[in-house]
């Protein structure tokens, strides 16, 4: 919340969304198998989408820049989204939006341990468009300029398209990136980053170090999760620190790692220092998993967060 207008902070999310069809079961099926599923959720996913959401129920104002289109498929995300209050800018151009394939994901979570298995073609089916200057800064006027920012990695064109919108800001909002596997794509992204969020066992090419290679190749901080294990993280001015990670029983894991980064996301637009964000992140992530749905998960945040 901004002390002296009281408006909340703005987070923009740029990436992917999808429409996540999951199923819960006490076992993964073999080849030519079929199991019975005890619980069928669906809802929007994707790690921008998702994270969106988690801004939203930390009380920022979410936008997410990403690319739907009008069928069914996108219908249903959207609903999704908007019920959870995210502020949704769809890329795709009125006269292609009933063509484009927006991505199902089908996930499968096991009741035992609460892992979940992700097939999605994630933006692989169509190439996004990019956002038009226009565009944004219309986003910008209607909602409010944005204070952190968080790039996914999918949808090029529109990644692109936000990183320049944001050059010409003063001052530039914080950039967070979700860096959970290695992409080509991030050689573009980390010189903009404020801070690249890495999961344990993410990679980069010619570097035996990934955290130095992220570093390298220009991020100015750097989060490495892992898993229910404490979170490091550092910044190019030799700060380091680690943070524990509340217990909790895991009962789902599907988009632990998205609810971490949106929370990173709105803590760093509030201004806070790096590692009270992630701390703030942890215990939201910890919250995530102990929780059952998609979204159910989202009351069990505490007042104040």
């Amino acid at each position: 919340m901004d002390p002296i207008t009281g408006a909340p902070p703005v987070v923009w999310c740029a990436g992917l969304t999808t429409l996540d069809v999951v199923h819960r079961a006490d076992a993964r099926p073999g080849p030519d198998q079929k199991i019975t599923a005890s619980r069928q959720d669906v809802a929007a996913g994707g790690p921008a989408a998702n994270a969106a959401v988690t801004a939203v129920a930390l009380g920022a104002r979410a936008v997410l820049v990403s690319a739907l289109g009008s069928g069914p498929v996108a219908a249903a995300a959207r609903a999704d989204l908007e019920a959870h209050g995210v502020l949704v800018h769809d890329v795709v151009g009125d006269r292609e939006a009933d063509m484009f394939p927006m991505a199902v994901s089908a996930v499968l979570v096991d009741d035992a341990t609460g892992e979940r298995s992700v097939v999605s073609p994630d933006g692989a089916l169509a190439t996004a468009p990019a956002a038009t200057r226009t565009e944004l800064e219309t986003l910008a006027r209607e909602h409010g300029l944005p204070d952190a920012v968080l790039l996914d990695g999918h949808h090029p064109a529109v990644a692109r398209a936000v990183m320049t919108f944001l050059a010409s800001l003063e001052p530039r909002p914080r950039v967070v990136l979700d860096a959970g596997r290695w992409r080509p794509f991030f050689e573009e992204l980390l010189p903009a980053a404020d801070v690249a969020a890495l999961s344990a066992d993410f990679q980069v090419p010619d570097h035996d170090d990934a955290v130095e290679g992220v570093l390298t190749l220009g991020a100015r901080a750097v989060v490495v999760t892992h898993g229910p294990d404490p979170v490091e993280w550092r910044d190019t001015d030799g700060a380091v620190g680690t943070v524990e990670v509340p217990g909790a029983t895991a009962r789902d894991t599907l988009g632990a790692g998205d609810a971490f980064h949106g929370a990173l996301a709105a803590a760093l637009a509030r201004g806070g220092e790096l590692g009270d964000a992630v701390a703030l992140a942890a215990r939201v992530a910890s919250t995530r998993v102990a929780h059952v749905g998609p979204r159910g998960w989202l009351e069990h945040l505490e007042d104040g967060w």
